[in-house]
């Protein structure tokens, strides 16, 4: 190992990056380590989906826990909206959620994308509080109030349109000023039909829309919105299916609209919500659609979409990559569309650049930025032929380091105090048909998920870790024993 060019290598965002939902209404949290090892490779964020209405009666109790009520018929028919409760904020905790969970995702080399329902009607104590909760989680986006101009949620049953907006606006102004960290998301109903020429509600948000740093729409090719109060069959008004190629054209066109809203900005646009819903179209058609959808934005020479946001991990219906088991929820049944999204965020188009540098040599200084920002290191590995063993060992110099590793497409994570980690599953869907030169990729993202505020000036958006020495790397070619 010791003759090996080490290389300093800069990870950078994908053409299109993917962005995952883990809970939400309609199924709970999971864990980060098995969705890496689900899906093999970390994605750009994971949205967590809560709500603070710390004013109302019962909270912070999960609404449809502490409302329950035989009578409603419509998952957000409860006083606040049936998210988890989110336990920061004026005079709250940072050892509960989402804290917690978003610890887990950034350890795991991952961006936090933290989508909140707020009562508009709150003093700015709340959000300033709010915003001092994130300092120290790195590049966060934070979609506030999504789906603006429906009427379903209750920050619009609390407040006009006009009010929602402006309160967008002002939520705006003092996130940057409290922690410029944190970049906010306007997710607005867009373009609803092809010949809309502007977005619904276009005009009463147009200056949210120039707070915002990103913009959005939510976008499902299928949804059964009246789940779980009935079964979606012929005839049924509580669900809807539309062609792939309108949903694109929707999505582009309100794309369109927010840059002409925004003087001509191109903002980066994303969809927040993505999917098309299993009870409307079945698991396989569901899986193609998919793939339909990312093979016209691939084709599209107008790169307008910076990221889509997968709904969701685990869903207790049919809008996750599984289904949670009924009888167990801490297990999921994979879908066909699961193998198909593997298979999709795999591709260059939506994987992260990697940028070999110039040699250097040990000690080195490891930069996380994010997961569209980070500066590691590259070690090369021949390999004769397809391995039988390979793993990666640390000793007393690196083993309490947190580790993000990639190897021939797939990545590993390496917690403090693991002293191996057994790489052969990158070779299991993508063995070697003879000799090959590989780099071993290694990034470091904070062991404790959170940035150190004595590390300098720019502690909020980076988090720097010393690499003393190697892993050592076993590789064998046959079996020990014949």
């Amino acid at each position: 190992m010791s003759n090996l060019k080490l290389k300093t290598l800069h990870m950078g965002p994908a053409q299109c990056a993917v962005d995952l939902g883990d809970g939400s209404e309609r199924g709970e949290y999971v864990n980060q380590d098995y969705i890496l090892q689900k899906l093999g490779r970390p994605h750009r964020a994971i949205n967590l989906m809560y709500c603070y209405y710390p004013n109302d009666d019962k909270w912070p109790g999960r609404a449809s826990v502490v409302h329950a009520d035989p009578s409603v018929q419509f998952a957000w028919d409860f006083p606040y909206d049936d998210y988890f409760t989110y336990k920061g904020g004026l005079n709250g905790t940072l050892d509960d959620e989402p804290f917690t969970y978003m610890r887990d995702v950034r350890r795991h080399g991952q961006d936090v994308l933290l989508t909140m329902t707020i009562d508009p009607k709150l003093t700015d104590d709340h959000i300033i509080a709010i915003a001092k909760d994130l300092r120290t989680f790195g590049r966060v986006q934070l979609r506030i109030n999504h789906e603006a101009t429906g009427d379903w949620f209750s920050f619009n049953k609390r407040a006009s349109y006009e009010e929602v907006a402006a309160f967008f606006t002002h939520c705006c102004e003092i996130i940057h000023r409290e922690a410029p960290n944190v970049k906010t998301i306007i997710c607005l109903d867009g373009c609803k039909e092809l010949e809309d020429e502007k977005m619904e509600m276009e005009d009463i948000f147009a200056e949210a829309s120039r707070a915002a740093d990103i913009v959005s729409v939510d976008r499902y090719m299928a949804l059964h919105w009246g789940w779980p109060y009935d079964v979606a069959e012929e005839g049924g008004d509580t669900f809807a299916r539309h062609t792939v190629e309108k949903i694109y054209k929707l999505a582009k066109n309100s794309y369109e609209r927010y840059t002409v809203v925004n003087n001509g900005v191109k903002k980066p646009m994303v969809l927040s919500e993505f999917n098309a819903d299993g009870d409307v179209t079945g698991a396989y058609d569901q899986a193609q659609m998919l793939k339909d959808f990312c093979e016209m934005l691939k084709a599209d020479k107008e790169k307008w979409l910076s990221g889509f946001t997968l709904y969701q991990m685990r869903d207790r219906g049919r809008l996750g990559l599984e289904i949670e088991d009924p009888n167990n929820a801490d297990v999921g049944i994979e879908q066909p569309i699961l193998e198909t999204y593997r298979e999709i965020i795999h591709e260059d188009f939506f994987s992260p650049s990697m940028d070999e540098g110039d040699e250097i040599t040990l000690p080195a200084k490891l930069r996380w930025g994010g997961s569209e920002d980070a500066d590691g290191v590259a070690l090369p590995i021949h390999f004769d032929s397809n391995p039988v063993f390979c793993e990666v060992y640390f000793d007393e110099d690196n083993i309490d380091m947190n580790l993000m590793m990639e190897l021939n497409g797939h990545w590993f994570y390496k917690a403090p105090g693991v002293k191996c980690i057994d790489m052969m599953s990158a070779f299991f869907k993508k063995p070697l048909d003879g000799e090959a030169d590989m780099t071993l990729k290694i990034f470091a993202p904070p062991a404790s998920g959170e940035n150190d505020a004595t590390q300098g000036d720019d502690w909020m958006t980076n988090y720097y870790t010393e690499l003393k020495s190697l892993p050592k790397v076993r590789v064998r070619f046959a079996p020990i024993v014949k």
